[in-house]
């Protein structure tokens, strides 16, 4: 590890952090999932698994990062020659997530150009079907959306650009610059969304708790998946971004400004959702419950359609909006980028910005190729898979890895040496038995629900992933290491 690959303090890390955490799913998923999972009532399961889930499972992914100072990769393979495949699967299915997430960015950066015209019309569902997103009409797989086309090669350009550079300069700077701006931007939408009209039908709406909820088993799934792919839990990026920390850093310190910073991004937005979707309400006669819908078709269907009828602030919050997804997306891009841009250098000797060029390029080439008129349809199957299937096992089996393979107390030293909180046998029992009990659970009835509920087309996507995935990890893994060459 070299001087100038590492965090100039602690400062950078946690706002690099914080930008890998607070993404998308924190601003158009979140709210979906606390509405439609008890409301009120959900706060019950969610903070549970942040206090058995998240929070014990990023001070681990600290604790190995700053112990080894090394890629993922490096790590595994020092631990035991044979788990080094494992890391490479890891972080192929983790670069996987970047080559979708920077389609679904496109569809952002397209929204925010359109937003200063409202270019989108009135029928908001036929333009994102006919020139953004597309539809699940497999006769439209073989027509680019240009649009979308042009701006995700934008937005590889970007990612490209910030990551080629040492993390300091690149994903530290822009992270202390895009976090904040990103928290004023939405604090900004979510004041003046509490004022409008009607802001209180939907706030009731949201956090009504609904307690005969909490015995159906379904509720405390979505609870700690939301905990999971919220904080970008197991995805080799907190355990990557931790191996660059300088000395003398108060990791479990740092873990619980990040889970706070998180949460407390994703509640406070859910506020300023449904007071929107409670104005919307009131104005148009129509049941919230009709506006209510996840991901996508909320923030590129249902918000402009709203936008549209809001007249001059109308105009204002449109492009603030899609401006904060953009921050949000871009943070978390990198984030998703840093794992596979990390083990690819250190495993072949390559320089920072030779590894980001050349991934940037074959990460550009497959997000193009989810441009076409099927866009959603496979971003979305390709999302429910890596991260139920792959993701999901994955950090299980990390679990395993580092509490039982490699001995978790090697870590106990390392961990409370600086922090306020520290961690001893009730964490131990957590990593050790909890937490990987509950996430083969969850992975073994994710993937009951994902092949019985799957289409034939969507059953072969998901094959075609796994074949790739294992394929490549295990040539990545038999390919001899190289000397490292000079920046």
């Amino acid at each position: 590890m070299t001087e100038k690959n590492q965090w100039d303090n602690s400062i950078s890390f946690i706002f690099a952090m914080i930008g890998a955490a607070v993404g998308l799913g924190n601003i158009w998923r979140f709210s979906y999932v606390l509405y439609s999972n008890g409301g009120g009532a959900f706060f019950i399961p969610y903070f549970i698994a942040i206090i058995i889930m998240g929070i014990p499972f990023l001070i681990l992914e600290y604790g190995v990062g700053f112990s080894f100072k090394e890629s993922f990769s490096k790590i595994l393979k020092k631990i035991d020659g044979r788990l080094e495949i494992i890391a490479w699967i890891l972080v192929l299915f983790v670069f996987i997530v970047v080559i979708y997430y920077m389609v679904i960015l496109s569809w952002d950066l397209v929204y925010l150009l359109t937003s200063f015209s409202f270019g989108w019309g009135a029928d908001t569902a036929a333009y994102f079907t006919n020139t953004v997103g597309g539809s699940a009409d497999l006769a439209k797989g073989g027509i680019f959306l240009v649009p979308t086309t042009i701006c995700v090669i934008l937005m590889w350009i970007v990612l490209w650009y910030v990551s080629h550079k040492d993390v300091e300069k690149g994903i530290g700077k822009v992270s202390k610059v895009l976090i904040p701006a990103l928290f004023i931007i939405m604090a900004i939408i979510v004041i003046y969304a509490l004022t409008l009209p009607g802001h209180m039908i939907g706030i009731d709406a949201l956090l009504r708790p609904k307690w005969s909820m909490l015995l159906d088993i379904n509720i405390w799934l979505a609870a700690f998946a939301q905990i999971i792919f919220s904080l970008s839990m197991g995805q080799a990026i907190a355990l990557t971004y931790a191996s660059y920390l300088p000395k003398a850093s108060k990791l479990t310190d740092n873990v619980l400004i990040v889970v706070a910073s998180n949460s407390a991004f994703e509640i406070f937005t859910a506020f300023g959702v449904f007071s929107i979707l409670g104005y919307m309400s009131l104005n148009s006669g129509m049941a919230l419950s009709k506006l209510v819908t996840e991901g996508t078709g909320l923030v590129f269907i249902v918000f402009p359609m709203i936008f549209n009828v809001m007249g001059t602030m109308g105009r204002i919050l449109a492009p603030l909006l899609f401006l904060a997804i953009l921050f949000a997306g871009i943070t978390s891009a990198l984030g998703f980028f840093e794992p596979m841009l990390s083990s690819t250098s250190s495993k072949f000797g390559l320089s920072r910005k030779k590894t980001a060029t050349i991934l940037s390029i074959v990460g550009c080439i497959f997000s193009v190729l989810l441009t076409t008129g099927i866009s959603s349809y496979l971003v979305a199957i390709i999302d429910s898979f890596v991260n139920e299937f792959g993701i999901l096992l994955l950090i299980g089996v990390q679990c395993i890895i580092f509490a039982w393979i490699y001995g978790i107390d090697h870590f106990i030293p390392i961990l409370n040496e600086n922090g306020i909180l520290k961690v001893g046998t009730k964490w131990k029992f957590i990593i050790k038995y909890l937490l990987p009990i509950a996430l083969f659970v969850m992975w073994a009835y994710g993937i009951f629900v994902l092949f019985t509920s799957s289409a034939t087309f969507e059953i072969i996507i998901d094959l075609v992933i796994i074949v790739a995935v294992i394929a490549l990890g295990f040539i990545l893994t038999k390919l001899s290491p190289r000397e490292a060459e000079s920046e």
